[in-house]
Protein backbone atom coordinates (compact mmCIF):
# COMPACT_ATOMS: atom_id res chain seq x y z
CA UNK A 1 0.00 0.00 0.00
CA UNK A 2 1.09 3.74 -0.26
CA UNK A 3 2.68 5.90 2.61
CA UNK A 4 0.26 6.07 5.20
CA UNK A 5 0.38 10.41 4.99
CA UNK A 6 -1.69 12.52 2.59
CA UNK A 7 -0.27 12.34 -0.97
CA UNK A 8 -1.22 15.84 -1.21
CA UNK A 9 -1.96 18.51 1.56
CA UNK A 10 -3.02 21.65 0.97
CA UNK A 11 -2.90 24.15 4.43
CA UNK A 12 -4.34 27.47 5.14
CA UNK A 13 -4.87 28.37 1.49
CA UNK A 14 -6.05 32.22 1.35
CA UNK A 15 -6.82 33.60 -2.60
CA UNK A 16 -8.82 36.91 -3.07
CA UNK A 17 -9.86 38.39 -6.43
CA UNK A 18 -10.15 42.31 -6.19
CA UNK A 19 -10.93 42.25 -2.84
CA UNK A 20 -12.83 39.52 -2.51
CA UNK A 21 -12.27 36.38 -0.52
CA UNK A 22 -12.63 33.52 -2.63
CA UNK A 23 -10.73 31.27 -0.11
CA UNK A 24 -10.54 31.37 3.37
CA UNK A 25 -7.75 29.30 5.19
CA UNK A 26 -8.97 26.13 3.30
CA UNK A 27 -7.17 23.32 4.24
CA UNK A 28 -7.08 19.82 2.60
CA UNK A 29 -6.11 16.53 2.47
CA UNK A 30 -5.52 13.79 0.04
CA UNK A 31 -4.88 10.31 0.88
CA UNK A 32 -3.16 8.07 -1.12
CA UNK A 33 -5.24 5.50 -3.05
CA UNK A 34 -9.04 7.00 -2.18
CA UNK A 35 -11.03 9.60 -3.83
CA UNK A 36 -11.97 13.16 -2.22
CA UNK A 37 -14.16 15.18 -3.86
CA UNK A 38 -14.62 19.01 -3.10
CA UNK A 39 -18.62 20.17 -3.23
CA UNK A 40 -20.28 22.92 -3.18
CA UNK A 41 -22.45 25.56 -4.49
CA UNK A 42 -21.28 27.71 -7.31
CA UNK A 43 -18.84 30.33 -6.39
CA UNK A 44 -17.98 28.27 -3.28
CA UNK A 45 -14.54 28.32 -3.88
CA UNK A 46 -14.18 24.76 -5.54
CA UNK A 47 -12.39 25.90 -8.91
CA UNK A 48 -9.96 28.00 -7.33
CA UNK A 49 -8.87 25.33 -5.06
CA UNK A 50 -8.01 23.27 -8.10
CA UNK A 51 -6.71 26.31 -10.15
CA UNK A 52 -4.41 26.99 -7.02
CA UNK A 53 -3.15 23.36 -6.53
CA UNK A 54 -2.57 23.06 -10.42
CA UNK A 55 -0.24 26.53 -10.18
CA UNK A 56 -3.29 28.80 -12.23
CA UNK A 57 -3.47 30.55 -9.13
CA UNK A 58 -1.13 31.55 -6.46
CA UNK A 59 -2.50 32.19 -2.70
CA UNK A 60 -1.97 35.07 -0.66
CA UNK A 61 -0.72 32.42 2.09
CA UNK A 62 -0.80 28.89 2.82
CA UNK A 63 1.03 25.99 1.75
CA UNK A 64 0.77 22.92 -0.63
CA UNK A 65 2.67 19.42 -0.14
CA UNK A 66 2.80 16.85 -2.21
CA UNK A 67 4.40 13.35 -1.03
CA UNK A 68 5.61 14.91 2.18
CA UNK A 69 7.68 17.93 0.30
CA UNK A 70 6.58 21.40 -0.15
CA UNK A 71 5.28 22.06 -3.64
CA UNK A 72 6.00 25.59 -4.72
CA UNK A 73 4.80 27.65 -7.44
CA UNK A 74 3.55 24.41 -9.12
CA UNK A 75 3.53 25.41 -13.21
CA UNK A 76 1.10 24.10 -14.92
CA UNK A 77 3.15 22.65 -17.61
CA UNK A 78 5.10 21.23 -14.88
CA UNK A 79 2.45 18.71 -13.45
CA UNK A 80 3.59 15.84 -14.87
CA UNK A 81 6.70 15.87 -13.43
CA UNK A 82 5.33 16.67 -9.85
CA UNK A 83 2.92 12.98 -10.75
CA UNK A 84 0.15 15.18 -10.88
CA UNK A 85 -2.19 15.06 -14.14
CA UNK A 86 -5.68 17.33 -14.38
CA UNK A 87 -8.48 17.07 -16.67
CA UNK A 88 -10.55 20.29 -17.64
CA UNK A 89 -13.77 20.99 -17.58
CA UNK A 90 -14.03 21.72 -21.59
CA UNK A 91 -12.01 18.30 -22.91
CA UNK A 92 -9.69 20.21 -24.44
CA UNK A 93 -8.69 17.55 -27.15
CA UNK A 94 -7.47 17.79 -30.69
CA UNK A 95 -10.31 17.73 -32.55
CA UNK A 96 -8.89 16.27 -35.90
CA UNK A 97 -5.95 14.14 -34.74
CA UNK A 98 -7.40 10.41 -33.79
CA UNK A 99 -7.97 9.23 -30.36
CA UNK A 100 -4.33 7.69 -29.95
CA UNK A 101 -2.62 10.63 -31.22
CA UNK A 102 -4.69 12.56 -28.30
CA UNK A 103 -3.61 10.56 -26.05
CA UNK A 104 0.04 10.10 -26.69
CA UNK A 105 -0.19 14.34 -26.34
CA UNK A 106 -0.31 13.45 -22.56
CA UNK A 107 2.55 11.40 -22.48
CA UNK A 108 5.43 13.75 -24.21
CA UNK A 109 6.39 14.56 -20.26
CA UNK A 110 7.60 11.09 -19.76
CA UNK A 111 9.24 10.87 -23.66
CA UNK A 112 13.20 10.93 -23.26
CA UNK A 113 13.64 10.23 -27.19
CA UNK A 114 14.98 13.97 -27.63
CA UNK A 115 14.57 15.72 -31.19
CA UNK A 116 18.13 14.20 -32.60
CA UNK A 117 16.92 10.97 -32.01
CA UNK A 118 13.72 11.45 -33.25
CA UNK A 119 14.72 12.90 -36.61
CA UNK A 120 17.00 10.56 -36.95
CA UNK A 121 14.63 7.87 -36.29
CA UNK A 122 17.11 5.92 -34.47
CA UNK A 123 16.17 2.54 -33.30
CA UNK A 124 16.33 3.41 -29.35
CA UNK A 125 13.73 6.54 -30.78
CA UNK A 126 11.61 3.93 -32.32
CA UNK A 127 11.52 1.34 -29.65
CA UNK A 128 10.46 3.99 -27.28
CA UNK A 129 7.67 5.73 -29.12
CA UNK A 130 6.50 1.93 -29.33
CA UNK A 131 6.18 1.12 -25.93
CA UNK A 132 4.14 4.74 -25.24
CA UNK A 133 1.66 3.72 -28.04
CA UNK A 134 1.60 0.47 -26.28
CA UNK A 135 1.00 1.79 -22.43
CA UNK A 136 -1.65 4.12 -24.77
CA UNK A 137 -3.81 1.47 -25.80
CA UNK A 138 -3.97 -0.38 -22.20
CA UNK A 139 -4.73 3.45 -21.01
CA UNK A 140 -8.09 2.91 -23.46
CA UNK A 141 -8.64 -0.95 -22.96
CA UNK A 142 -9.46 0.10 -19.26
CA UNK A 143 -11.38 2.50 -20.13
CA UNK A 144 -12.80 0.62 -22.76
CA UNK A 145 -12.19 2.42 -26.18
CA UNK A 146 -9.62 1.02 -27.26
CA UNK A 147 -12.20 0.28 -30.94
CA UNK A 148 -11.77 3.86 -31.08
CA UNK A 149 -8.51 4.47 -31.68
CA UNK A 150 -7.82 5.60 -34.98
CA UNK A 151 -11.26 7.41 -35.36
CA UNK A 152 -10.83 11.00 -35.55
CA UNK A 153 -12.29 12.50 -31.74
CA UNK A 154 -14.62 14.93 -33.94
CA UNK A 155 -16.69 12.19 -35.17
CA UNK A 156 -17.69 10.90 -31.60
CA UNK A 157 -19.82 11.40 -29.22
CA UNK A 158 -19.10 13.41 -26.17
CA UNK A 159 -19.26 10.61 -23.60
CA UNK A 160 -16.42 9.06 -25.91
CA UNK A 161 -14.83 12.13 -26.39
CA UNK A 162 -14.92 12.82 -22.21
CA UNK A 163 -13.32 9.21 -21.91
CA UNK A 164 -10.44 10.25 -24.19
CA UNK A 165 -9.60 13.63 -22.41
CA UNK A 166 -9.57 11.15 -19.19
CA UNK A 167 -7.18 8.47 -21.13
CA UNK A 168 -5.05 11.60 -21.60
CA UNK A 169 -4.27 12.42 -18.11
CA UNK A 170 -3.61 8.84 -17.29
CA UNK A 171 -1.32 8.14 -19.56
CA UNK A 172 1.34 9.88 -17.88
CA UNK A 173 0.80 7.75 -14.86
CA UNK A 174 -0.05 10.14 -12.36
CA UNK A 175 0.22 9.79 -8.30
CA UNK A 176 -2.31 11.84 -8.22
CA UNK A 177 -5.62 12.38 -10.94
CA UNK A 178 -7.36 15.99 -10.69
CA UNK A 179 -10.93 15.60 -12.43
CA UNK A 180 -12.76 18.68 -12.57
CA UNK A 181 -16.74 18.49 -13.33
CA UNK A 182 -15.98 14.67 -15.26
CA UNK A 183 -19.78 13.45 -14.80
CA UNK A 184 -20.56 16.93 -16.65
CA UNK A 185 -22.93 16.93 -19.51
CA UNK A 186 -23.20 12.80 -19.58
CA UNK A 187 -25.68 10.53 -19.40
CA UNK A 188 -27.35 8.54 -16.36
CA UNK A 189 -25.57 5.70 -18.01
CA UNK A 190 -22.69 7.13 -18.71
CA UNK A 191 -22.70 8.53 -15.46
CA UNK A 192 -22.69 5.48 -13.77
CA UNK A 193 -20.23 3.49 -15.92
CA UNK A 194 -17.86 6.17 -15.52
CA UNK A 195 -18.43 5.66 -11.94
CA UNK A 196 -17.33 2.51 -12.07
CA UNK A 197 -14.27 3.66 -14.01
CA UNK A 198 -13.38 5.64 -11.23
CA UNK A 199 -13.81 3.64 -8.86
CA UNK A 200 -11.49 1.35 -10.42
CA UNK A 201 -8.43 3.79 -10.49
CA UNK A 202 -7.67 3.48 -7.35
CA UNK A 203 -5.71 0.96 -7.81
CA UNK A 204 -3.35 2.62 -9.79
CA UNK A 205 -3.75 6.62 -8.91
CA UNK A 206 -5.61 8.59 -6.36
CA UNK A 207 -8.50 10.95 -7.42
CA UNK A 208 -9.45 14.32 -6.10
CA UNK A 209 -12.46 15.47 -7.76
CA UNK A 210 -15.06 18.68 -8.59
CA UNK A 211 -18.59 17.54 -9.09
CA UNK A 212 -21.75 19.20 -9.01
CA UNK A 213 -23.74 15.57 -9.34
CA UNK A 214 -24.82 14.66 -6.36
CA UNK A 215 -25.53 10.69 -6.42
CA UNK A 216 -22.05 10.86 -8.67
CA UNK A 217 -20.05 11.92 -6.04
CA UNK A 218 -21.64 10.37 -2.89
CA UNK A 219 -21.74 6.51 -5.12
CA UNK A 220 -18.31 7.54 -5.52
CA UNK A 221 -15.85 8.91 -3.11
CA UNK A 222 -14.55 8.09 0.19
CA UNK A 223 -14.08 11.51 1.53
CA UNK A 224 -15.81 14.77 0.58
CA UNK A 225 -14.89 18.02 1.68
CA UNK A 226 -17.44 20.82 1.41
CA UNK A 227 -16.67 24.60 0.84
CA UNK A 228 -19.17 27.24 0.97
CA UNK A 229 -18.34 31.18 0.54
CA UNK A 230 -14.49 30.18 0.25
CA UNK A 231 -14.49 28.15 3.84
CA UNK A 232 -14.71 24.57 4.76
CA UNK A 233 -17.94 23.57 6.29
CA UNK A 234 -17.71 20.17 6.39
CA UNK A 235 -15.63 17.00 5.88
CA UNK A 236 -15.85 13.52 6.20
CA UNK A 237 -17.18 10.32 4.37
CA UNK A 238 -20.54 10.62 2.07
CA UNK A 239 -22.84 9.65 4.76
CA UNK A 240 -21.82 11.91 7.53
CA UNK A 241 -21.57 14.75 4.55
CA UNK A 242 -25.09 13.90 4.08
CA UNK A 243 -26.45 13.95 7.56
CA UNK A 244 -24.61 17.35 8.54
CA UNK A 245 -27.35 19.82 8.91
CA UNK A 246 -25.06 22.72 8.08
CA UNK A 247 -24.07 21.11 4.55
CA UNK A 248 -28.21 20.58 4.15
CA UNK A 249 -28.79 24.03 4.82
CA UNK A 250 -26.00 25.33 3.18
CA UNK A 251 -26.02 23.33 0.39
CA UNK A 252 -27.33 19.88 -0.46
CA UNK A 253 -30.96 20.09 1.03
CA UNK A 254 -33.62 17.76 -0.09
CA UNK A 255 -31.40 17.21 -3.37
CA UNK A 256 -29.59 14.51 -1.06
CA UNK A 257 -33.01 12.99 0.49
CA UNK A 258 -34.57 12.80 -2.97
CA UNK A 259 -33.34 9.16 -4.96
CA UNK A 260 -31.09 10.20 -8.10
CA UNK A 261 -31.05 13.67 -7.22
CA UNK A 262 -28.96 16.19 -9.68
CA UNK A 263 -27.10 18.62 -9.72
CA UNK A 264 -28.09 20.06 -6.34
Amino acid sequence: MLDAGPLLRAEGLCVSFGGLQVLNKVSVEVTPGTVLGVIGPNGAGKTTLFNTVCGFVRPESGSLHFDGRPLRRPRPHQLTRHGIARTLQGLGLFPRLTVLENVLAGATARARTGALPALLASPWAQRHDRRLAAQAMDVLETLDIAAEARRVCASLPYGTRKRVALARALVSEPRLLLLDEPAAGLSETETAELAGIVRGLRERTTVMLVEHHMDFVMNLCDQLVVLDFGEVIARGTPAEVRADPVVQRAYLGEAVEAAGGRDA
